[in-house]
């Protein structure tokens, strides 16, 4: 994996102590006023933080624009081309009908009864490819169509299928923040998307049981035309799940999921047989080393999804909706890109190694310093993929040497950017409003709570693995 982080430069030398650290603090204060109190879009306040660290820290003029540049082109050159084919591969599940046949392939395999969690499932899975909004749009009819012809709570169905979206978007490469911050701490793709699953599990069943918990009080249901209601629990007579053959041509359940499992088993595998062969002094055959790159499975599984899921639809159609795919994409890459500038401002002046030297003498537990600094930017600015990409980029140089483990670092990182989804938070406001929720007590006792449940099960599991594991998993 690329290193985003190079050398100190000789002129870090004459870097002022205090003064860098002054500048850091004024950079950090500095991109929260801009993204929570001005139209500043979050790409400009992220490259606007990165300079003023660099001015009031004291870097030599004619060094800062480099250092930005080289941060921002370092980090793109890496993780940009995996972005732009997810991207790409993430539209063609939606027009294709992909995503469907996952939720039916589930429901199926889990069977009566056990709907919310086949759901869960689903968002789990489907939110690799696709963003958790776009995929909760795409899957929500489904939930709803379960709870009309079940009478099941529409609010455990849904739930579920958000909180799954939203847990592996927020933990598992190849969606943007997960791969930047994965880049930020020098982690291979395949040990994230490992240890990031192993994270997300628990994090959505206690989400889950909180999710049923508040069903009890909250319990909503489509009537015959279609629209959610809240009714009384005693009122409602739940019927056995029948379910029927959708009236869209849909792909089969095989050529679904291959375009999402084969890029990951490949990855894995790389990872695997490295790991194996280098224990026993060998070294990993070149075509394995190939196939299992980021970059070159992504572009196969890609691939399998034009071939495989879009051969149905016609040239011109099928390109325009992967250009789509692609400008949605712009936003993603700049905003990435701004979070490897400033973090390679942090790194270039050694600030990140001042604070990682003071931050050992107080005896502060540095795994939980991007976690709280993940979770606060998400708490002020609402944008789960902008806190991780701060987050990592203002710690990964802190904690480089302080012997931490750079997985369960990025692990930190990563759970800080799912507290407490409210009302600055677009997602916050596609699931309560599909739900037809308009209570805001409501509203934030379902998915605010839901949200900051498996926020503190994922940082508690994340410190319990960082102590059994921290010692052998780098």
């Amino acid at each position: 994996m690329f290193n985003l982080f190079l050398a100190l430069p000789a002129w870090a030398a004459g870097i002022d102590t205090t003064r860098i650290l002054i500048g850091l603090l004024v950079g950090v204060i500095l991109l929260i006023v801009l993204v929570t109190m001005t139209k500043v879009h979050a790409f400009l306040a992220i490259l606007l933080a990165a300079m003023t660290v660099a001015l009031v820290g004291g870097v030599p003029g004619g060094e800062i624009a480099g250092v930005i540049t080289s941060g921002f082109g370092g980090t793109l050159g890496s993780i940009g081309i995996i972005i732009g084919l997810g991207v790409i591969m993430g539209k063609i599940f939606e027009i294709s009908g992909a995503a469907e046949t996952m939720a039916r392939a589930f429901i199926k395999l889990f069977g009566k009864g056990r709907e919310e969690l086949a759901l869960a499932v689903t968002g789990f899975i489907v939110s690799i490819p696709i963003f958790c909004d776009s995929a909760f749009v795409i899957l929500f009819p489904i939930a709803k169509a379960i709870s009309k012809k079940t009478r099941k709570n529409l609010l455990v169905l849904a739930g579920a299928l958000a909180l799954g979206l939203v847990v592996t978007h927020t933990l598992v490469p190849p969606t943007p923040g997960p791969l930047y911050v994965a880049e930020a701490f020098g982690v291979e793709v395949g040990t994230m998307i490992f240890w990031g699953i192993i994270v997300a599990i628990p994090m959505v069943i206690v989400g889950l049981i909180y999710i049923k918990w508040v069903g009890k009080n909250i319990n909503l249901v489509p009537n015959e035309d279609g629209v959610v209601e809240m009714v009384e629990v005693a009122n409602v007579k739940l019927v056995d799940l029948k379910m029927e053959e959708s009236d869209k041509k849909l792909p089969s359940t095989f050529m679904s999921f291959l375009p999402i499992l084969l890029p990951i088993v490949l990855i894995l595998v790389k990872q695997l047989w490295g790991t194996i062969a280098t224990a026993n002094g060998g070294s990993l055959p070149g075509f394995v080393s190939f196939i299992g790159h980021p970059v070159v499975s992504v572009s196969i599984g890609t691939l399998i999804a034009i071939y495989g899921l879009g051969f149905k639809v016609e040239k011109t159609k099928l390109l325009s909706y992967m250009d789509a795919g692609i400008k949605s994409a712009g936003i993603i890459l700049l905003v990435t890109g701004a979070g490897g500038a400033l973090g390679n401002v942090i790194k270039q002046t050694g600030v990140g190694d001042t604070i990682a030297q003071a931050i050992s003498q107080w005896g502060i537990p540095a795994i939980l310093i991007p976690f709280v600094i993940a979770t606060l930017v998400r708490f002020v600015q609402g944008s789960g993929t902008v806190s991780l990409i701060t987050s990592a980029a203002i710690s990964a140089p802190i904690l480089s040497t302080l012997g931490i483990s750079p997985v369960f670092a990025a692990l930190s990182a990563m759970i800080g950017g799912v507290f407490f989804s409210y009302f600055n938070d677009s997602y916050f406001h596609v699931v309560n409003r599909s739900l037809n929720l308009e209570d805001p007590k409501l509203q934030m006792k379902f998915w605010t709570g839901t949200t900051t449940v498996a926020w503190a099960t994922g940082i508690v599991t994340v410190v319990i693995l960082n102590l059994i594991f921290g010692g052998f998993v780098g």
